[in-house]
């Protein structure tokens, strides 16, 4: 890193920092102003920013408040993110700055001792976790393998290729990618090759889809000719992947309340050579038009806002826009969201609910819950519907995926069969 990348990159980590907003979406505009940034410069800048991100608890150990004295929050990146030497570093500092570099190696014993640090997570997603009976080491585990960066997963449209022919065309192509263990969909691809200008995506037989979202909509088992909703469908990425096993046939409502999520989703309906997929903006779960679905549908996935939690490899900064306030109200939300869901499944169809968190509050509980509240429901135990895909044992009828134990996103799903 240069002086000038280094000076950019304190800019950008004094508006990142304060989590007013997606660290995704301050960079987007960061470098929208910074129009004369090279590709290199963009990476060196974004790579820094969220070097500091995912060892924030550490740098928070020697800054207080890090966002304002981003200049040696970036530092601490460098050397702690991105494994640069002292040494390394000194000449882009000041005789202070150098001070404090040394100050910061003299605390390694210190980051190691406290779980905050080690686990690299805030005090109140450590508490969360506590709660529902979690160890120091399980804490540690989880904080650990969500700060690495993830690799890029696919789902190969079957409307449009087979993996195994897919996969082999990528592989001669020089990129490292794998047959995703789970999915049988997927294929994972290292070093994050610009997939958005490839032709096999640019013509709709690649998605964008993290294996973990692929098994939520494979736990759907929809069919040619059914009635399907996705309650959230937020961009469409599970949506894509229903319409494909539904062969375009049938009819595929994607719901949700922003009307920019779903404009995202029409192009890619195109790409994917889908018609069967009717977008619907609602203004809230109890809307009026959901009513004509009420009792028609062969399976309902609610694909829940939640924490996010789950998420972490891709969007470290959620930890510290969340808290245990946000996670209530979400709670909250769901409940409504999951009970208005499910009065659309017709008697004998399914309801798949889901999160992308690691939360028992936002999942097993839910769940608990809704079934005290309502009868003629019957718990589908997901590894009797995953049995040819080789998940290891799931604990209980639910599916929880660790990014740790399987290299996905964190995601939650329960699926239940209505009988009356």
């Amino acid at each position: 890193m240069n002086a000038q990348q280094l000076d950019l990159t304190a800019a950008a980590l004094a508006q990142v920092l304060t989590f007013r907003q997606p660290a995704d979406v301050v960079l987007s505009a960061f470098f929208r102003r910074e129009r004369k940034l090279g590709v290199r410069d963009r990476q060196e800048i974004a790579e820094t920013v969220f070097a500091a991100i995912r060892h924030l608890q550490k740098i928070q150990m020697m800054l207080s408040r890090p966002h304002n004295k981003p200049r040696r929050a970036a530092l601490a990146a460098l050397i702690l993110g991105r494994g640069l030497s002292v040494h390394a570093v000194e000449s882009l500092c000041d005789a202070e700055e150098k001070q404090w570099l040394v100050e910061l190696k003299k605390h390694k014993s210190d980051f190691a001792a406290a779980l905050t640090t080690t686990a690299e997570l805030p005090q109140w997603l450590i508490d969360c976790l506590q709660q529902q009976n979690w160890d120091e080491n399980q804490i540690i585990d989880y904080g650990r393998s969500v700060m690495q960066a993830a690799p890029l997963d696919v789902r190969v449209n079957t409307l449009k290729g087979k993996r195994d022919k897919i996969l082999a065309v990528l592989q001669a192509e020089g990129l490292r990618a794998e047959a995703t263990p789970y999915s049988p969909w997927g294929i994972r691809l290292y070093d994050k090759p610009a997939l958005n200008r490839h032709t096999l995506f640019l013509d709709g037989v690649l998605e964008v889809q993290d294996e973990g979202s692929q098994l939520l909509a494979l736990l759907t088992g929809v069919k040619r000719g059914q009635i399907a909703v996705d309650f959230c469908a937020g961009a469409g990425g599970k949506t894509l992947a229903m319409g494909a096993m539904m062969a375009g046939s049938g009819r595929l409502y994607a719901l949700d309340v922003a009307e920019k999520r779903l404009a995202n989703l029409k192009p890619r309906m195109v790409r994917a050579g889908l018609t069967n997929i009717h977008p619907q903006r609602i203004d809230n779960e109890h809307d009026a038009r959901i009513s004509r679905l009420k009792g028609k549908a062969d399976c309902v996935l609610v694909d829940a806002p939640c924490s996010g939690l789950g998420t972490l490899r891709r969007n470290p900064d959620l930890k510290y826009r969340q808290s245990g306030d946000n996670v209530q109200a979400l709670q909250q939300q769901q409940r409504s969201i999951l009970q208005a869901a499910s009065a659309l499944v017709r008697p004998g169809g399914r309801l798949v609910y889901a999160t992308c968190s690691i939360l028992e509050a936002e999942n097993q509980q839910q769940l608990n819950d809704f079934l005290a509240a309502n009868t003629g429901w019957h718990i589908e135990p997901v590894q009797a519907l995953l049995k040819d895909n080789a998940l290891p044992a799931m604990q209980g009828d639910y599916l929880q995926l660790h990014t740790g134990k399987h290299h996905t996103d964190g995601f939650f799903a329960a699926v239940l069969t209505r009988i009356k």
